[in-house]
């Protein structure tokens, strides 16, 4: 069982890294990436967790660029989590999560939802590794009484058309590919049958795009089919993974989506030598 797409409490995920490792142990995964958003803080400990179980450990990201005001995810893999010049790009990532969590939770008092904007950003103010982002407001609203699920917040206030949303500002695609290639890192579109533009994928593919994320939880065979012949198509290689963010309110398991170990194989051989 191969799980390419995972995040930790370094980012928005529920569990701490080494509670991840457990679980995907328990699953039965036998490779594994943490990809949390902007951060690469946990992929250390998630490593050395991953030794001693003996499971593979791919040293991952997922950065969110920005195009025509929409979010779109790029994952990296096999990159130096230590890089430098990713360190500083990710940096003011991180603080740019942050300033919009602020911009939320203003919105949300606008509202009359009042929520301890300090209490929801300490995670990320006491530990600048710690990447921001709207599970934490929703959590907030769910323990606040307002919202009974991650899910319902989202529907209700933090989606795009919602009265609590704020646009993102963030890099370009090309910056993003720039800085996985930099790292040594492939880069790989995250779920773009979520995305739903697909017109963005040969833009991207000319620009260095490595790979497709064509199996994820919520693409349904079809989309998992389109996406592996778009990969065809354009000489792209293909990743998927879960996306595990241990949400108890959520379907999504550990492993429960995981990529064909050929097409690991394939995805590993894209590399960048030396």
């Amino acid at each position: 069982m191969i799980d390419l797409h995972t995040h930790t409490t370094a980012s928005d995920g529920q569990c701490a890294p080494l509670d991840l490792v457990a679980r995907a142990a328990s699953a039965g995964v036998e490779v594994l990436s943490v990809t949390d958003h902007d951060t690469t803080s946990a992929c250390a400990p998630v490593a050395a967790a991953c030794a001693r179980a003996g499971i593979e450990f791919v040293p991952g990201i997922e950065i969110t660029a920005v195009v025509d005001g929409a979010d779109v995810h790029i994952l990296g893999y096999f990159i130096d989590p230590a890089a430098a010049r990713l360190g500083i790009f990710l940096t003011e990532a991180r603080r740019m999560r942050l300033d919009r969590v602020r911009r939320i939770i203003e919105r949300l008092a606008g509202h009359g939802v009042h929520l301890d904007a300090e209490a929801v950003l300490r995670p990320g103010t006491d530990d600048n590794g710690k990447a921001a982002g709207r599970p934490w407001i929703a959590r907030a609203l769910i323990a606040g009484g307002h919202v009974s699920t991650v899910a319902e917040a989202f529907d209700c206030w933090l989606a795009r058309g919602r009265p609590a949303f704020v646009a993102r500002i963030g890099p370009t695609p090309d910056d993003v590919l720039r800085e996985i290639h930099r790292a040594n890192g492939i880069a790989s579109l995250a779920h773009p049958g979520l995305l739903g533009r697909d017109d963005l994928i040969p833009g991207l593919a000319a620009a260095g795009l490595d790979a497709i994320e064509a199996y994820h939880s919520k693409h349904p065979h079809e989309d998992t089919v389109r996406y592996i012949t778009f990969a065809d198509r354009l000489g792209l290689a293909v990743s998927g993974g879960s996306d595990y963010h241990g949400d108890p309110t959520a379907t999504v398991t550990l492993g429960g989506v995981g990529l064909p170990r050929e097409l690991y194989d394939a995805l590993k051989a894209r590399r960048p030598s030396g």
